[in-house]
Order: structure tokens, then sequence, then C-alpha cells
């Protein structure tokens, strides 16, 4: 592309699309049809070509044919010479009309999906680059949508994660893909607002992670979960529940069709599998349908020092349920709790029998939740122990499960306050 005087520094798609495409004499020959960028991981986008309609058929027009933008006037290319074949895309490419404008985006910066009205191409140096979008939205009067030019959100493309639809290109731009470094309860919420074709991109960058792909359908509403997992066979099931706290895989397979749940159950690891029927067994609403069965319970003999090794081994457990560590004899029954501050107040050389709180506060697992929930918040507990009529250590309530089942049903839909930082962008400043 020759750098004309002429030609602008940025320019809108909405101002592009459809333009007439000329020859560098100014003899019509189409109508631009669409621009096409280049993924580059976490460089900006650089355009590459142009679609070009002509004689009723798309035509791809490399940007190396494309002599300027000018202002106001048609797209001139180097000559009246073009590619006859008809437009295929390719690995990596994006069409900013037909996969952008219009279509919903992950703000990565405030974990929302929002659509893009335009977006903004910038010159640097002899290349074209995507470098911003437009997310406001059209004012509506009377029916028809009216384009207010006081009202606009250029936001840097960085801020966002484009959910684009094109297999191969997802592929390309996976390594770099931002969605993966959210919380998975961000992107549960983020699948739940998304349309049948979104949910399937955002579970195709989720799914790179089997370790994260598990920490999200445990956020997942448990209706979505079990459409999500119902759609897989019993083997990518087995897969995901592996993973998953056994109290959520418990949720899961009961939320199942009955006549797949055996076979299910049967893929699972014996160590999950037994977690997890134990758990089925319980009431929902009880401290047994509560309770996860990983927890950390050692002899009162053990050191401070051991016990406190002994957590930073514990990478597999649910962090909350690492907020106290049991002192269990040899048959298993519950002798007393060791919360982790006073583990780390104390002498590493000390025992935890001399560190424990004895006779601690606990309940049976046919507790009903009410009275879990009561005394959690009498006696300030993260965490609540439950064990069988003989003090044998079943299992741990943690204070985040009870929250989660005595809210609103709702209470996932519920929009939170953002933090006072929370509308900082995330990308890098456009060039």
């Amino acid at each position: 592309m020759t750098d004309t005087a002429q030609e602008p520094r940025v320019l809108h798609l909405s101002a592009l699309l459809k333009r007439p495409v000329a020859d560098r004499a100014g003899h019509s020959l189409g109508r631009l049809a669409d621009v096409i960028v280049r993924l580059r991981g976490r460089d900006y986008p650089l355009v590459t070509g142009v679609v070009a309609g002509i004689g009723g058929v798309e035509l791809f027009v490399p940007i190396e044919q494309v002599d300027s933008f000018d202002a106001d006037g048609p797209v001139r290319l180097v000559s009246a010479k073009v590619d006859l074949r008809p437009f295929e895309r390719r690995e990596g490419e994006v069409l900013l009309r037909a996969d952008v404008l219009g279509h919903r985006l992950i703000d990565v910066t405030d974990v929302h999906l929002v659509r893009a009205s335009d977006v903004e191409l910038v010159r640097e140096d002899t290349h074209w680059l995507l470098a911003r979008v437009d997310t406001h939205r059209p004012h509506r009067l009377l029916g028809v949508f009216k384009e207010r030019s006081t009202i606009r959100a250029w936001r840097d493309w960085k801020a966002f994660e484009p959910l684009i639809g094109h297999g191969r290109s997802v592929i390309a731009r996976r390594p770099f893909a931002r969605i993966r470094r959210l919380r998975p309860a961000e992107i549960a919420d983020l699948i739940e607002d998304a349309s049948t074709e979104e949910e399937r991109e955002i579970l195709g960058h989720v799914h790179q992670d089997p370790e994260l792909e598990a920490d999200v359908f445990e956020e997942l509403e448990e209706d979505l979960a079990s459409r999500l997992l119902g759609a897989r066979t019993n083997a990518e099931i087995a897969e995901v529940l592996t993973r998953m706290r056994a109290d959520d895989a418990a949720d899961a397979i009961s939320d199942l069709p009955q006549a797949r749940r055996r076979p299910v159950l049967d893929l699972l690891p014996a160590g999950q599998r037994t977690k997890v029927l134990t758990l089925m067994g319980f009431n929902p609403d009880s401290a047994g349908g509560l309770m996860g069965m990983d927890f950390l319970a050692m002899p009162g003999r053990t050191t401070v020092g051991e016990a406190l090794e002994a957590v930073r081994g514990a990478g597999a457990l649910q962090p909350e349920a690492l907020t106290s560590v049991y002192t269990i004899d040899d048959e298993g029954s519950l002798l007393a709790v060791a919360r982790l501050v006073a583990l780390l107040q104390a002498d590493p050389a000390a025992t935890l029998q001399e560190v424990s709180e004895s006779d601690p506060v606990r309940v049976g697992p046919d507790t009903d939740l009410v009275d879990v929930a009561l005394l959690m918040t009498d006696y300030n507990l993260v965490t609540l122990p439950v064990v069988d009529e003989d003090r044998v250590l079943l299992g741990v309530i943690t204070v985040d499960d009870v929250l989660e089942a005595t809210l609103p049903e709702d209470w996932r839909r519920r929009e939170v306050a953002p933090p006072p930082d929370g509308h900082r962008d995330a990308g890098e400043p456009a060039p």
C-alpha cells in the first residue's frame, strides 16, 4: 500500500463498508464487503486484505493490492487485476464485519459480554492494525436505531476476547486466550449469559485446562451444568467429574437421567466413586449432603511443623477446607481441631494436641441446613466437622457451601457491585 498524503491515519469499519472499490484510475470495480485481519497473539491484529464484492462474487484482495483508503472516496486498488477465485478464509483470519461487528465479545476487564458496534483501524508505519472497539449501544427511537455521536465507548482491543466462531481461527489464538485467566465463577457467569454458539466457544477454551473446566462446572447453575454435561458422552462426563469436588460431583450425577448415572459412576476412579456414592446417600439439605470429604486429619502427636508441611503439600484440597487441621485417633474418631492461624502462631516443635481446641463443635450427617447455619454463625466457624454416632470424622462443611445453600435460588443472577478500581482497562495503550 502506498503512503498517500490524503490517506487518514484512523478508519472506522462502519465508514468503510459498502464503499466503492475502484482501480487507480477511478474506474468502479465493485464494493467493499469486509476487512480481514490476522490474529497475532498478544499483538494487535494486522489487516491483511479486504473482501470485495465484484460481479456478484466476493473476492479476496490482499492489502498489498490496495493503493489507498481515501478519506471519503473509494477504496483504490493498484490495478484492476484481481484473483477471481471466491474468497475462502484461512486459519487465524478474522472478518471484521462477519465476525466482530454486531457480535458479542468477552470484556476481560469487567467480565461480561458486550456487543461491538464498530471497530477502529489505526495506521502504523505502512500497516493497518485493529486497535479499538466501540461497545456503545445505539439509541433506539421510535423503533429505529439512531447513532448518537456523543455516545462512544472506544476501548483497547486487548481488553476483549472475541467470540468469532471460526474453529481454525479459534485454535490459532488459544495459546493467548485471556479467558483462562479469569476466575471459574466469572467464566461460569459468562457461560450463563451466552448463546448456544457462544457457550460452545467459551467451553472450548476452558476445555484446554481440565482442572479449570472442572472448577467452572462446579460454579454453573445446576440446570445449565446438567444440560451441558448431558450433551457429552459418559466417558467425557466422568472425565470432568473426576476432577470436581466429590460433593459437587454427587450433585451433578444426581441431576443426570437415571439411565446414565450408573454408567458414569462406573467410569469414575475408585476413590472418587466411593465418596460420591456416600454423599448421594444423604439428604442434599442435611449436613451429610453439604459436607466435603476432603480434609486434613492426623494424630495428636504430629508436630505443628509437620502439620504445616502437610497443609503446604495439600494442593488438591479445597483451600477453605485447609483453614482447619483435625486431630483423630487410630480409629478415625475426632478428638480436636486446630485453626490454621493457631498453627502459624505456635512453636513448630509443639504437637497438635497441645495447640488444638478439644471437644470441637460438630454435627451429625442428618443435621438440617438451618441448624448447620446457626451453629457456624454462633461460633464464627469457617468449617464444621461432620461425625457419625461413634464420632468418626466423615467430612467437613465449609462456610461457602452453607452460603450457597441458604442464599435465594436466583442469587447468581444478581449484579454485584464492582470494586472501586474495577473500571481500569486491562489492555495496553493503542498504537
